[in-house]
C-alpha cells in the first residue's frame, strides 16, 4: 500500500474514533498556591494529562457530534502535594442548552472534598474498561460517566441507566484500593454515597425531576413560558417526598447547589401565590439557604 493511501486509513481511523467518543467538552482548573514545595510545570502537567483524558476517551459507544459534546468543568485545588501524592478536592459542574435559546442550564455542580491519588510528571492516565489502572483514572472515570448520566437523565427518562452502572463498576472497583470517598458507610456526602442516592431507593426521585425539570420544563418555555413553568413546579413536588423519606440525601444538595440560583429566574414572571407555593417548599427543604429562596418569593412581574 501506498504511503499516501496508509495515511488517508490512519486518519480515517483517526476520525471514527473522534466521532465515537470523545462525549465531553471538559475545562480544566488547577489551583496549587497551597503548595510551594512542588514545580510551577508538575500542575502543568497533570492539567493536560486530565484534559487530554476527559476529551479524548471514548466513555460510550454512543456518536456524539461537536455540538453534542457535553460542557463540563473540572476544578481541582491541591491543599498537598508529598510525595508524588496529591491530596485536594475537585469542584465538578456541567451544563446542558436549553431548546429555542441561547441559554444553558447548570446540571451539576458538586464538590469532592476527598481527593487523593499519586501522579508524576509523564504519568499517562489509562482508561481500562472493568479495571483500575490507577486512582486518578478512577475518579475521572467516575464523574465522566456521573457527568453523561445526568445529561442523558434529562433529555429522556431514565436515559442515564447505562452510565450510572458504569459508575457502580468503577466505585466497585476503587473501594477494594482502599481510597478515600469509595465507600458510602464513610460519608453520606461523598461521591459512593452520591450515587446510590441517585440511583437508590426513594432518592432516586431525583432522575425524574431532572427529566421533568428540563425536558417538560425549561425546553418548553421559549415557546410556553407558562406551560414549562407550571411542568417544573410539577417536577419541584417530589423533593418534599426526597426529604421526608430521606433527609440526609445527598442528591438534595446536589440539587439546591446547581439550581437554587436558576430558579429565581425560572419564576421572575411567575404569579405570585405560585412563587409563594414554591418558596414554601424549597424553604422546608433548605432552611440555611432563606436568602435565595427569599428571592423567589419577592421576584417581580
Amino acid at each position: 500500500m501506498k504511503r499516501s493511501a496508509c495515511i488517508a486509513v490512519w486518519l480515517c481511523s483517526l476520525f471514527a474514533f473522534a466521532a465515537r467518543g470523545a462525549e465531553l467538552n471538559c475545562n480544566v482548573e488547577i489551583n496549587a498556591d497551597k503548595v510551594s514545595a512542588a514545580s510551577p510545570e508538575t500542575f502543568t502537567a497533570l492539567k493536560e494529562a486530565i484534559t487530554e483524558y476527559m476529551n479524548t476517551t471514548a466513555f460510550t459507544d454512543a456518536q456524539y457530534s461537536s455540538v453534542e459534546k457535553i460542557d463540563c468543568k473540572i476544578f481541582l485545588t491541591v491543599n498537598d502535594y508529598t510525595d508524588n501524592i496529591v491530596s485536594g478536592t475537585l469542584q465538578v459542574q456541567s451544563t446542558r442548552p436549553v431548546y429555542g435559546s441561547s441559554y444553558t442550564t447548570p446540571l451539576i455542580n458538586y464538590k469532592d472534598n476527598d481527593i487523593n491519588f499519586s501522579y508524576t510528571p509523564g504519568d499517562r492516565i489509562i482508561h481500562t474498561s472493568g479495571a483500575i489502572d490507577s486512582n486518578l483514572a478512577a475518579l475521572l472515570d467516575f464523574y465522566a460517566y456521573l457527568i453523561i448520566a445526568v445529561d442523558s437523565d434529562s433529555f429522556a427518562p431514565k436515559g442515564g441507566d447505562r452510565m450510572y452502572e458504569a459508575a457502580t463498576e468503577v466505585v466497585q472497583l476503587a473501594r477494594n484500593t482502599g481510597e478515600k470517598g469509595w465507600r458510602a458507610i464513610d460519608d453520606q456526602r461523598n461521591r459512593a454515597s452520591l450515587l446510590a442516592a441517585v440511583t437508590e431507593g426513594s432518592s432516586s426521585a431525583i432522575r425524574n425531576i431532572y427529566y421533568d425539570y428540563h425536558r417538560k420544563g425549561l425546553d418548553v418555555m421559549s415557546v410556553s413560558p407558562d406551560k414549562g413553568r407550571a411542568a417544573i413546579t410539577e417536577a419541584l413536588k417530589s423533593l418534599p417526598e426526597i426529604a421526608a423519606a430521606s433527609p440526609m440525601s445527598a442528591v438534595l444538595p446536589l440539587f439546591r447547589d446547581a439550581k437554587l440560583d436558576e430558579l429565581a429566574n425560572v419564576y421572575s414572571k411567575g404569579p405570585l401565590d405560585e412563587r409563594k407555593d414554591i418558596y414554601n417548599l424549597l424553604i422546608e427543604i433548605y432552611p440555611t439557604e432563606a436568602r435565595k429562596i427569599e428571592s423567589i418569593k419577592e421576584s417581580k412581574d
